[in-house]
């Protein structure tokens, strides 16, 4: 199991559209909204390291009003 955050920019006016469709992938965990300069932090948890990489490069970039994201792979010290 592989878990990370990805944080989320969104457009200004989009964000309702783009929440919905982030709320109905299975790998997404949980959603924070925040502010500063990220808008949205996804907690995700997928099979293996592809499987998050493809998630976010393919379903969740491909979502009208994601701007840009950010991944940050998890793991213990």
């Amino acid at each position: 199991m592989v878990t990370g955050l990805v944080l989320l920019k969104l457009m200004p006016g989009k964000e309702k559209q783009a929440l919905n469709k982030l709320r109905a992938l299975n790998s997404v965990v949980h959603m924070s909204a925040v502010f500063g300069r990220w808008d949205l932090v996804l907690d995700m948890e997928t099979e293996d390291l592809p499987s998050l990489s493809n998630t976010v490069v393919r379903q969740i970039r491909s979502i009208p009003g994601v701007l840009t994201t950010e991944t940050l792979v998890t793991t213990s010290l």
